[in-house]
């Protein structure tokens, strides 16, 4: 049996014969290409699974994440992004050369960034949290952002620094529209908001639900609290309180609402099984 055939697809960089460097003797392939490094220049840009936007976002990328490019093919780059690991085709449009090191990161849900040092001027965006930027100078209470504009300062915050409760920021997406494959501000997907959230508060975060199943230890629902994470087979949810405090909530990205969305733990239980996805496969707490 080929080993190859082990290793997931989702964060593993082969296919068709052709495998990123960093493989060569872990897996087989005819041929072992070196990786390019870029940027991501665009607000956001989309991770399909081929070469054309109409195939299946996976992923996005952010303004200012880092990109590993393999192959070109069509427009769009293969490989893989570094934040979380994921495998797939990126347009080449939205992609370059890495500029200076990222100095602050977005921590506002989104904000926009100016033509010139004034909320009058040209607009253009938006930046979702957690996107990656390079302060180069600062006027009143806007901030020159390498390669974008002038963002609102106070939108930012330096490197390294972080929030301290996911459910707190996962609750300042509500409302927003529900994305297949998506992790920014305009649309987002079940994993991608606890994604979104784990990432603000510094701490690592894998792009699939199935994939954060993994995370921190098991608990029983009995225990299940405020930032703890409750999985069903394809779903995830945040805790917001205990099952004894105001019925027990969750804050999640899913397709009923179609939005970020607040709702009752034993109603989410009781809905998503009528719907045949049957009971929560596991609790965790990070």
């Amino acid at each position: 049996m080929d080993a190859s055939a082990s290793w997931d697809p989702r964060i593993t960089p082969l296919r068709d014969g052709i495998a990123s460097r960093a493989l060569e003797g872990l897996v087989r392939a005819e041929v072992y290409l070196d990786c390019k490094s870029l940027t991501c220049t665009a607000p956001a840009a989309g991770i399909h699974r081929a070469p054309d936007l109409a195939s299946e976002q996976m992923d996005q990328l952010l303004f200012g994440e880092a990109f590993d490019a393999i192959e070109e093919e069509g427009g769009f780059l293969w490989g893989q992004a570094r934040r979380d690991g994921y495998v797939g085709f990126a347009p080449t449009a939205a992609l370059a050369a890495p500029g200076p090191e990222a100095t602050h990161r977005v921590a506002a849900v989104r904000t926009y960034a100016f033509a010139e040092p004034s909320i009058k001027s040209r607009a253009s965006g938006p930046y979702s949290m957690n996107a990656l930027v390079a302060v180069e100078a600062t006027e009143g209470r806007l901030a020159k952002v390498v390669g974008a504009g002038w963002m609102a300062a106070e939108h930012l915050t330096p490197i390294g620094t972080f929030e301290s409760d996911i459910a707190g920021v996962a609750e300042r997406f509500l409302g927003a529209p529900y994305l297949w494959g998506g992790r920014e501000s305009l649309g987002l997907d079940c994993s991608g908001l606890v994604q979104a959230a784990m990432f603000a508060c510094g701490l690592a975060c894998p792009r699939d639900a199935d994939q954060q199943a993994e995370l921190g230890r098991e608990i029983g629902q009995a225990d299940f609290g405020r930032g703890d994470l409750v999985f069903w087979k394809g779903h995830v949810g945040i805790g917001l309180d205990r099952p004894s405090a105001k019925g027990g909530r969750i804050v999640h990205a899913n397709g009923f609402h179609m939005a970020v969305a607040i709702e009752p733990l034993e109603a989410a239980i009781v809905r998503i099984d009528a719907a045949g996805a049957g009971q929560p496969t596991g609790f965790r707490r990070l």
